[in-house]
This record gives structure tokens, sequence and C-alpha cells, in this order.
């Protein structure tokens, strides 16, 4: 594991591993410790880094996925991985998950390939139906216009309270002043006037994420 938004570090993981690296797993907007984006560059480098050793990029979009763009933070910042997953948006909020990539690396997936796959609710009828419906909604440019312009306005009026981070549909509000690059920047948030705005919002009926290592707001 190595810092997210250090290239420095990852070239050097590469460089002990070399060709026995098997894949770099990334979320490409950092969402688990809040909304961190990637450095200009990083995505970039990832990649150039995966080519030159043959390991996989994988991409997390189970947080991105369809909620900063249609085609998720790949489409975004025009960064292709190897391989995606993504999580229950794919269904529609529905118990779902999904994962997929070059057609060379889904071909050795059984029944066509030697590696098995399965799931319990693998699918499911209820939740692909959920999930086509929403993917032909999302078809509709001004539904992420909309969301551009929603979360710009939350984005505002968050800001005199410290450091806002957004990314589309994404946004998180960190109680300090820098910006946060990293696990390391994020913890030194000031989580107790988090809480407190938390439980001031919530009285007045407004719904936060309770902590700040969450996203705020999504899709």
């Amino acid at each position: 594991m190595v810092p997210y938004n250090d290239i420095e570090a990852t070239a050097a993981a590469v460089a002990e591993y070399g060709e026995g690296l098997a894949a770099i797993l990334v979320e490409p907007v950092a969402g688990n410790m809040g909304v961190v984006p990637p450095a200009p560059g990083f995505l970039e480098a990832l990649r150039l880094l995966c080519d030159a050793c043959g390991a996989l990029l994988v991409f997390d979009e189970v947080i991105t996925g369809f909620r900063v763009a249609r085609g998720g933070a790949q489409e975004r910042f025009g960064v292709v991985p190897d391989l995606t997953i993504l999580g229950k948006i794919v269904g529609g909020g529905l118990p779902a998950a999904a994962f997929g990539g070059r057609a060379d690396l889904m071909e050795r997936l059984a029944p066509v390939g030697d590696v098995y796959q399965a799931g319990t609710l693998s699918g499911n009828p209820l939740a692909t139906a959920a999930g086509v419906s929403v993917l032909r909604r999302l078809r509709d440019a001004t539904v992420y216009e909309e969301l551009e312009r929603r979360g710009a306005r939350l984005e505002a009026g968050l800001e005199p309270f410290g450091t806002v981070q957004r990314v589309g549909a994404m946004l998180t509000l960190f109680c300090q002043h820098d910006p946060v690059r990293s696990y390391d920047d994020a913890a030194r948030s000031d989580t107790e006037r988090y809480g407190a705005l938390f439980r001031h919002a919530l009285e007045r009926g407004v719904y936060l994420a309770p902590s700040p290592s969450r996203p705020a707001a999504r899709a």
C-alpha cells in the first residue's frame, strides 16, 4: 500500500516488484477518506507504470461510477484502466456489483475461459432491471448538468467552514484550511468541528454524511 497521489512511492513499489506485480488497484477519485481528487498527472503516471511492468490498472469505481460522469472517473479524467469495479450504483442502488475490462481479460472468465466467477445475486432480475433503467436515464446530459449546478451551490455554501473538495456529485467538507491530497492530510481535519456542524444541520432537517471520511454529496 502506498499513499494516494504519491507518484514517487508508487514508482518505487513498482520497481521493487517489477514484472511480479499483478495489478495496481486505486480509487480514481478517493472517496473512502473523503473526496480527494487525483493530483494532475497521477492517474496518467499509474497508467504508464502499469504499461511498463505489465501489471493491470484496476479502477475501483464503486463510488465514482456514474456519479462524476456517465462513464465514471475514467471518462472524466481520460485515463482508461484495464479493469473496472462497480458496486450497487450499477443496480440503481439495489444489491448488485459488476466488473469489466479489456476483452482479452474478460475472455479468461468461465464459461469461455479457465477462471471461474460466480455470485449469489449474479444476474438478479430486479437489480438488473433497476440498473438498466438508471443507465437509460443517465443518457440525458442535463442530469449531469443539474448535478454540477447543485454540487457547486452546496460547495459555495460550505466554503466558510473549511476546505471543500468536490468532483461532480461527490463532495466533502474538511474542517481545515489546507488542501487534502492524502490520507495523512485528511486525518488532520477537525472532526469535532465537523461533528458540531453535522448536528446543527441535522436539527434543521439537512442530512449530511456523519463523518468527513465519506463524501457528503452523491448522485
